[in-house]
């Protein structure tokens, strides 16, 4: 069943809504951004770049995951969190996942080492960011990149040892 309601209605609205909630929730006191603000924000960037209605419903979502997630950076940058010794978002990469430890890492690492990535994998970079910052599950994220589950499935777990370990030296330096 394909959902051709318009994005910020009804289902697409409250999914990122609650996608903005679990990003921010382990924010630090006194964050300045909300998740209806962040949302809003959000839907202001995709309305003035792209025609999200004339998409499948599993790219609008991926395509407003990526831009929450820039929102998230511009906004940490601007706010100059690292500078000021952290104390910035934190995101799981083992959310929702019954076998993987629940670690938590800083945003703004995590942005970095997902550059890196993406450079080495884009595909696998997607999946991260649809993953950990959207909360797609391993069907939503194979749909939007048109790629079977077990080989989306195969991109998470690659990935996720690969950004774990780009972290763990990151940590140490």
């Amino acid at each position: 069943m394909v959902d051709d309601s318009p994005p910020m209605t009804g289902g697409f609205y409250e999914e990122l809504r609650r996608i903005a909630g679990r990003l921010l929730s382990d924010e630090r006191r006194g964050h300045t951004l909300q998740p209806t603000a962040l949302v809003h924000e959000a839907y202001l960037r995709l309305a003035g770049s792209s025609r999200l209605p004339d998409v499948p419903r599993a790219d609008q979502l991926a395509l407003a995951v990526r831009v929450l997630r820039q929102v998230l950076v511009d906004h940490q940058r601007a706010r100059g969190a690292d500078k000021r010794g952290g104390g910035g978002l934190r995101i799981e990469l083992g959310a929702d996942l019954a076998s993987a430890e629940e670690v938590a890492h800083d945003f703004d690492a995590l942005h970095r080492a997902l550059e890196r990535l993406r450079e080495l994998d884009a595909r696998q970079a997607e999946v991260v960011v649809l993953r950990a910052f959207g909360g797609l599950t391993m069907d939503q994220v194979a749909a939007a990149l048109r790629v079977a589950k077990r080989t989306a499935e195969a991109d998470w777990t690659v990935a996720r040892a690969w950004l774990a370990r780009e972290l763990a030296r990151e940590r140490e330096a």
